[in-house]
């Protein structure tokens, strides 16, 4: 199956995202490393929690995607049924 631009652009954000959280997990530690462990540790988790947040909408524009264009093949096959 061809994908359109605005799949692409979507599995491209969800790649990015994803590297993002992994990334931005690990400079969060070290950058709240020097305000002790705990704190360190509670911010990055606040952190991947909002950035899981953010993958999960990306994820949704993809599924709202999908049944659209399922919906429309059940319209046009409801219209050729409801011609004949």
């Amino acid at each position: 199956m061809q994908k359109d631009i605005f799949d692409k652009t979507i599995s491209f954000l969800l790649g990015a995202s994803w590297a993002i959280v992994l990334f931005g997990a690990i400079i969060t530690f070290k950058t709240f490393l020097i305000l002790g462990f705990t704190l360190s540790f509670f911010i990055t988790i606040l952190y991947i929690i909002i950035s899981l947040f953010m993958i999960l909408a990306l994820d949704a524009f993809a599924i709202n995607r999908e049944k659209l264009v399922e919906i429309k093949k059940q319209t046009k096959l409801l219209e050729e049924i409801a011609s004949k």
